[in-house]
């Protein structure tokens, strides 16, 4: 590898910076904005980083980038596959590899929703519950992903084969969920056509859970639409709160979105989750889920 090409890197940054509009991002277009695009402070609030590292990037710069600061600007920025790749090419790190075909890059649209859902817990999950990216709040609700690859990414597969995934939900509520996960699998099954990474989770599973397979063979089929959950949280203790999802067009992304009718606990314990963040999550990281 030859290193950042700092210059290049820089010049690349601010051009996309200057092509997302902040509507776009769920952002003000007020009348004294001086630049085409986002400002540098917003690009670095979107991705989760200081305003003075961001500026120190643009400026070419710093250290060599992360990979993990790279994708969180790749999402920032709005960028397609090819422009994520020159991104990472650019600041010498390997392009990480596509593990899930077209659903590994979040769709734009439902990026864009998720911008504008900053006071309720929202995150964009593949058809197979593999969280790719979520708000500060689902995180605080749910805690975040683990850092992994391959079928223990879905929460669906964790589900049935690690016992503290279940901890999120209260544990007379989890014969509910099992079932609801399973009509889910089958239909994205069926409308995958039974493509290799539906048949190779759905032949591990039937191998290391007894529940899931019996479950399966009823051939129950429901895509989770909607659904009312209880969510365990380390401070809050139980929250019932209302779960929404909204599709891609071509079904393999979902937007999910939580929700409490106004003057109810749950809106209450939301309101105190925005206050207490992620401070005090004690929760293990398996916990995320869809």
């Amino acid at each position: 590898m030859g290193g950042v090409n700092h210059s290049e890197f820089a010049a690349f940054l601010k051009s996309r910076r200057d092509r997302v509009r902040p509507a776009d991002v769920g952002l003000p277009t007020g009348p004294r904005r001086r630049v085409p695009g986002l400002r540098r402070e917003e690009v670095a609030q979107l991705a989760g980083l200081s305003a003075d590292y961001y500026t120190e990037l643009e400026r070419g710069r710093g250290a060599q980038p992360s990979a993990q600061v790279l994708t969180a600007l790749a999402r920032a920025l709005r960028l397609n596959g090819d422009e994520r790749d020159h991104l990472f090419h650019l600041a010498d790190r390997p392009v990480p590899p596509v593990t899930h075909g077209p659903a590994a890059q979040v769709q734009p649209a439902l990026l864009g929703l998720l911008d504008r859902l900053a006071t309720t817990p929202a995150q964009v999950i593949t058809d197979l519950h593999q969280t790719l990216v979520q708000n500060e709040l689902a995180a605080a609700l749910l805690g975040r992903p683990p850092a992994v690859r391959g079928p223990a990414a879905s929460f669906v597969h964790r589900w049935f084969t690690d016992p503290d995934a279940r901890a999120v939900y209260p544990p007379e509520d989890h014969p509910h969920h099992s079932r609801v996960f399973v009509a889910d699998l089958q239909a994205v099954a069926a409308r995958r056509g039974g493509d290799t990474e539906v048949r190779r989770m759905v032949a591990a599973l039937r191998r290391h859970s007894e529940e899931f397979a019996t479950l399966w063979d009823t051939h129950d089929v429901a895509l989770r639409r909607t659904d009312h959950k209880r969510i365990v949280h380390p401070a809050l203790g139980v929250i019932e709160l209302d779960c929404h999802s909204l599709f891609s067009e071509d079904g393999r992304q979902r937007l999910l979105w939580f929700s409490a009718p106004p003057g109810t606990e749950g809106a209450a314990q939301l309101e105190l989750l925005s206050v207490i963040g992620t401070q005090d999550m004690t929760a293990d990281e398996n916990s995320t889920s869809p």
